[in-house]
C-alpha cells in the first residue's frame, strides 16, 4: 500500500523486538473492537463488507467504527437532552482523532484503529475535519437550507465514500480523482436513503427536518417520488464508477449499491403516510436473494457488454 502519509508501522518503532510485538498486539485488539462495533451495529453492512479482500474488510470497519461512535455521542438518549455534554463529547473524539492522526497512536481502541488506517492510506483531515463538522451540526440545526444540507451530506457520507475509495485504490492518485465523483455519489445516496428512511424519528423524535423542500407533516407522495428521483440519480451515476473499482473491493460495493437501491424501490412502493409513520426496511430474505445475484454474476468491466453482444446458441 502506498498512502500519502506514513504507515502506522513505521510509526510504532522498530520492526522487532518486545516493542515491536506489543505495538502489534495492540493494533490487532484495536481493529478487533472496531469489528465489535460493526457487528453490534449494523446489519447491512456488515453483510457487505464480508465481501471486501480481508485487509480492506478490516480498514474500512475501522473507518466505520469510528463514524458509528460519532454518531452515537449525537444521538444516544442517555447523554440526556443537554447538548452542551454531547459537544464536548465530540469535540473530545475529534481532538483525540487529529491527535492519532499525527502520532499514529492512542488510548482510544476505536481512535487508534482508524489513525492507523487513515496514515497508511492518507485519510488526512482535509476529510476527517468536514465529518465532525457535519456531526455538530445535528446538535445545533433542526431545519436545513439547499445549501446547509449539501455541507452536511459531504461531511456526513461523502467524505466517509471518499475515505473508502482511498482504501480500494491503494494509492492510485489518478484513480481517486477519477472515481471521486462517483464515490461522493454513492456516500449522498446512502444518506439520503437513511433520511427519507427516518422521517419519523428524525422529527419527532430528534426534532430535525434535513429534507429543505419537505415539511414532514404534509409529506406527500409526490414529496417521496421527487426525494427518491434524485437518489436514484445518484445511485446510477455511482453504479459507473463501481465498474471501475479493483476486483477485490468491487463486488462488496456492489451489494451495498444493490441493498439501497432495493431499499429506495421499497420506499417508492410505501405510501407517504406509512412513511411517515414506520421504519421501511429490506426483509433479510431479499437480502439474501441480493447478495445471491451479485455473487453469481460476472461483474468485471465490460462483461456486461460481452454478455449482450454474445451471439445466442443455434440449439
Amino acid at each position: 500500500m502506498t498512502g500519502s502519509g506514513p504507515t502506522s508501522r513505521s510509526a510504532s518503532g522498530p520492526a522487532s523486538g518486545p516493542t515491536s510485538g506489543s505495538a502489534a498486539r495492540y493494533d490487532r485488539v484495536a481493529r478487533e473492537s472496531a469489528d465489535a462495533v460493526i457487528s453490534g451495529y449494523s446489519t447491512s453492512f456488515g453483510w457487505a463488507t464480508r465481501l471486501l479482500a480481508r485487509a480492506e474488510r478490516s480498514d474500512v470497519r475501522s473507518v466505520y467504527a469510528l463514524v458509528r461512535v460519532a454518531d452515537e455521542l449525537v444521538d444516544d438518549p442517555h447523554l440526556g437532552p443537554d447538548p452542551a455534554l454531547r459537544r464536548r463529547l465530540l469535540d473530545g473524539l475529534e481532538e483525540e482523532t487529529l491527535s492519532a492522526l499525527a502520532s499514529g497512536r492512542s488510548a482510544n481502541l476505536v481512535v487508534h484503529a482508524f489513525a492507523g488506517v487513515a496514515r497508511q492510506h492518507g485519510i488526512d483531515g482535509t476529510l476527517v475535519e468536514p465529518f465532525f463538522a457535519s456531526m455538530r451540526a445535528d446538535l445545533t440545526r433542526s431545519d436545513h437550507t439547499g445549501r446547509s444540507l449539501e455541507e452536511y451530506v459531504y461531511g456526513s457520507a461523502e467524505v466517509v465514500g471518499l475515505m473508502c475509495l482511498k482504501i480500494f485504490i491503494a494509492g492510485d492518485a489518478a484513480a481517486y480523482e477519477r472515481l471521486s465523483p462517483s464515490a461522493r455519489r454513492l456516500g449522498s445516496a446512502f444518506q439520503k436513503v437513511n433520511f427519507l428512511r427516518d422521517l419519523a424519528d428524525d422529527y419527532d423524535v430528534l426534532g430535525r427536518r434535513y429534507f429543505p423542500q419537505v415539511d414532514p407533516a404534509r409529506f406527500s407522495d409526490a414529496h417521496r417520488d421527487e426525494l427518491l428521483d434524485d437518489i436514484d440519480d445518484d445511485l446510477a451515476v455511482a453504479a459507473a464508477g463501481i465498474a471501475e473499482l479493483p476486483a477485490g473491493s468491487r463486488r462488496a460495493v456492489l451489494v451495498a449499491h444493490a441493498l439501497f437501491g432495493a431499499l429506495s424501490l421499497r420506499l417508492r412502493q410505501t405510501p407517504a403516510a406509512e412513511i411517515r409513520r414506520t421504519r421501511v426496511r429490506v426483509p433479510d430474505r431479499q437480502k439474501a436473494v441480493i447478495l445471491l445475484d451479485v455473487l453469481t454474476r460476472d461483474w468485471r468491466p465490460g462483461a456486461a457488454r460481452q454478455r449482450r453482444t454474445r451471439p445466442r446458441s443455434s440449439a
